[in-house]
């Protein structure tokens, strides 16, 4: 049985054919950039609760989505946008998560019996790390077959 180092290994190697991610990661939120030479944009896979449901085992996992905002030393000539480029990482951030999603709706993850659960929410955050990362928080419930016996 290694259905948790199975969903994490799909996900990671599904989730480096995106273009817009550089560099994958996994453990709890407070793993997100603790290495010091972290290559943006990041996405760090955090496994919430395993939920074993008859013949299926549900993972509701979190795929943090982020990269650096970088603020410009310029005074803010527009209200809307700001001084620095937190509106670009977040919508670069929302494709990443779109993708991800969409890879379990419908692509190769689910076709490795790695398949979308019924709770999916995408939600945007800023300064939530020290330096100033931001991007999209996908939680999602994944469901992959039980293979345990009662042997």
């Amino acid at each position: 049985m290694n259905g948790y180092f199975y969903i994490l290994n799909t996900l990671k190697t599904e989730i480096e054919t995106i273009p817009l991610v550089s560099t994958v990661t996994q453990g709890s939120i407070a793993d997100i950039d603790n290495y010091k030479q972290s290559v943006f944009p990041l996405v760090h896979i955090m496994v919430n609760n395993i939920t074993p449901i008859n013949n299926v085992v549900n993972f509701n996992i979190t795929f943090f989505a982020v990269d650096n905002v970088d603020v410009s030393k310029d005074e803010t000539t527009d209200k809307f946008l700001g001084n620095d480029n937190e509106l670009d990482v977040l919508n670069t951030q929302y494709t990443i998560a779109l993708r991800i999603y969409e890879s379990l709706r419908r692509g190769d993850l689910f076709s490795n019996k790695v398949q979308l659960g019924s709770s999916v929410s995408i939600e945007p955050f800023t300064e939530r790390f020290e330096n100033y990362l931001a991007g999209m928080a996908l939680t999602v419930d994944i469901l992959i077959p039980n293979e345990m016996s009662i042997c």
